[in-house]
């Protein structure tokens, strides 16, 4: 019997001789948090699975992430092996995860730098759902855009050339696993079309009266979350699914608010997307979709994570995290 249930047997016990203080004459249960145990009022009935939120001491011992952070989240048992096919790109937090699978030597396209595809060259900058979601229309379904929206670092624009299509096709029917990295949800657009850009518009090709700035909402990153995941369901039924959400936030943002607050929208309205599609039947039964909390081990769980820059997870941290991922998926 745990310590919590044996209290609440004593605390019923002392109740029914009377020898409860009056304000604590209310019904009450227990629980364990950080080898404490803890008192919560029971007035209301709170469904068939409760998981109350750590204190400190819970999540001073890093080995409890599993408990109070991967909960409900992480497959079985570990599913990704040495021969399967690992397809890794969206915001800047995946070439940490192809560097690391790399060096672990699992077969991530990321490090072949042969390939003329740009989820493997500029992999790390296609940052938001719609951007993501570009990519598989593209290579599945040949859909091009109407202007140019693909920028390399140095804002040299990409073709939408049949040979560089025809790579990202052969990487995509490939890949046995899909690890997709969320970034933001701030997004500058085309006017005339609505299309949306991988980053910002190159200073040089900035037009105020063509191009415009905005928040994706929710609504928008689920539509464009589901169709990505629909694209591979039908191309590839058997891959693994893995949707992670960056923990690296915003380097400013150009709303007219402080960037802290605009960095907490941004990143609830892809996490609030995220979870959405996964409560959908479908996604919900699927054994191989999941959600890899990244970065709620960086902004809950680890204490002093980021680096000086308040921007980057220090190598420690990245390090627990994909140390976590190892655990839990790869064999």
């Amino acid at each position: 019997m745990s310590a919590a249930a044996e209290k609440t047997i004593i605390y019923r016990v002392k109740r029914a001789l009377g020898l409860v203080k009056k304000e604590e004459s209310a019904n009450h249960i227990f629980y364990e948090t950080g080898k404490r145990t803890r008192r919560a009022h029971a007035t209301w009935y709170r469904g068939e699975t409760t998981n109350f939120y750590p204190d400190k001491q819970a999540i001073k011992n890093l080995s409890s992430v599993d408990e109070y952070v991967g909960k409900g989240w992480l497959p079985t048992a570990p599913l990704i092996s040495k021969e399967h096919y690992i397809t890794a790109f969206g915001s800047c937090f995946a070439s940490e995860v192809t560097k690391f699978l790399y060096n672990e030597g699992y077969q991530v396209f990321g490090r072949d730098m042969t390939l003329n595809s740009y989820v493997v060259r500029s992999g790390e900058g296609i940052v938001n759902s719609a951007a993501i979601r570009q990519q598989f229309e593209w290579a599945f379904e040949g859909k091009v855009p109407k202007i140019e929206l693909w920028h390399d670092k140095a804002g040299v624009p990409g073709d939408y050339s049949d040979d560089v299509r025809d790579s990202t096709k052969q990487i995509f029917e490939k890949s046995d696993v899909f690890i997709l990295t969320l970034g933001l949800s701030e997004v500058w657009y085309d006017k005339p079309t609505g299309e949306i850009f991988w980053r910002a518009i190159p200073k040089r090709d900035f037009d105020p009266q063509r191009h415009g700035f905005r928040v994706m909402s929710a609504a928008e990153n689920l539509d464009n979350l589901r169709r990505i995941y629909e694209l591979i369901r039908t191309h590839r039924p058997d891959a693994t699914i893995i949707v992670t959400l960056s923990p690296v936030p915003l380097a400013a943002t150009f709303r007219p608010v402080s960037c802290i607050t605009a960095n907490s929208v941004s990143k609830a309205s892809l996490r609030v997307a995220i979870d959405e599609l996964m409560r959908e039947p479908k996604a919900a039964q699927d054994e191989r979709f999941f959600y890899f909390p990244s970065y709620e081990i960086i902004t809950s769980f680890l204490p002093d994570p980021m680096k000086d820059d308040f921007r980057h997870p220090t190598d420690q941290s990245v390090d627990f995290i994909m140390r976590t991922f190892q655990r839990h998926f790869l064999i």
